[in-house]
């Protein structure tokens, strides 16, 4: 499996700075960069491709809705010529909490408009007048506006991936994308999710092989089963929060990917308690098989056995999540981990 891992730099940038670059000498593959409702990615990725030599950089992810699908296509082509052809193009829909709430702009028909986007900026990589006409984006719009294509050089070569959760989304991440960035992930239930991957692939006539599986999960070692047991304990609350806190009142893409892995009524209980304000009732219904089925966290035995499993199940590039309270014990983690793949 290739390595990855995912960094934001909402909070103390030049720490995280300092993680990419000993990531980068450690030998990890692949840094990808979040936004979320924090800094923005592709100014970050900016900084980061000119501080780094090998290390592959990536948007994950940039959300639709907060630029238009041809001002992706310039910050990814901007990018991909920075970093000497480093670049991925992460995308994702987010949520109506992010999009609408914080952004203002409607969240309406995610498939729509990833499936749109998509192809605008596959024709602006290509180096294509753009012009496109769907249900979402019209380009140009109707009046003396003619189609123009970018002054950028072209590069058609610039992997897409997509952060999608949904059966829909999982299905057109297999039918168009380079490579799927998934989470809340569980290798027993990975039927829930390989299963509209593939049918997008052989809709495209491809087959696995041909996109990149990127999983992530945070990975923590423990030196004993005490040790553990207070570990897989502090992680339940923000499980509890993923499940029933992300998201709006309405729609919680976690709690729906939990639920088709096998835990639709843990998942829909936790979400009534947290959304009713117990908070502590809500973190209590979260087992351990919970917690240790979506992370890679215990001995080192058992995460290097889960490292096994993932990789069997279908996992590509793992994308490692260090714990750790300081730069230094985040690092010293990464690295333990990295000696096990």
């Amino acid at each position: 499996m290739k390595t990855a891992t995912t960094v934001e730099f909402s909070k103390d940038s030049r720490t995280t700075l300092d993680f990419v670059l000993e990531a980068e000498k450690l030998g990890l593959d692949v840094c990808w960069v979040a936004e979320a409702w924090g800094s923005d990615a592709p100014s970050a990725l900016g900084y980061l491709a000119a501080r780094t030599d090998r290390i592959r950089l990536g948007s994950g992810i940039i959300q639709l809705g907060t630029r238009t699908p041809v001002a992706i296509a310039q910050a990814a082509l901007t990018l991909a010529d920075l970093s000497g052809g480093r670049f991925a193009l992460g995308l994702g829909p987010s949520g109506p909490q992010v999009i609408e709430g914080l952004h203002g702009v409607p969240f309406a028909k995610p498939l729509t408009r990833m499936r749109e986007t998509v192809e605008i900026i596959r024709q602006a990589f290509a180096g294509e007048k753009i012009s496109f006409s769907g249900k979402a984006f019209e380009v140009p719009l109707p009046g003396e506006a003619r189609p123009m294509r970018l002054s950028t050089t072209p590069n058609p070569d610039i992997p897409i991936y997509l952060a999608t959760l949904s059966p829909k989304l999982l299905e057109l991440t297999g039918e168009v994308a380079d490579g799927w960035l998934g989470t809340s992930f569980v290798p027993e239930g990975a039927d829930a999710y390989f299963g509209p991957l593939d049918a997008g692939l052989a809709k495209s006539g491809r087959t696995r092989k041909d996109i990149d599986v990127c999983q992530g999960a945070e990975v923590a070692f423990a030196d004993n089963e005490d040790e553990l047991r207070v570990m897989v304990g502090s992680r339940k609350k923000e499980l509890a929060f993923s499940l029933g806190g992300m998201g709006s009142a309405t729609t919680n893409f976690y709690n729906d990917a939990y639920s088709r892995q096998g835990w639709a009524d843990v998942a829909a209980e936790v979400r009534e308690r947290w959304q009713a304000g117990d908070r502590d009732g809500a973190t209590a219904l979260v087992t351990d098989e919970m917690v240790l089925g979506t992370t890679l966290i215990g001995t080192e035995e058992m995460v290097r056995a889960r490292l096994r499993v993932w990789r069997d199940t279908g996992i590509d590039t793992v994308r490692l999540y260090p714990a750790g309270e300081t730069l230094e014990a985040r690092l010293t983690t990464l690295g333990r981990a990295l000696e096990l793949i």
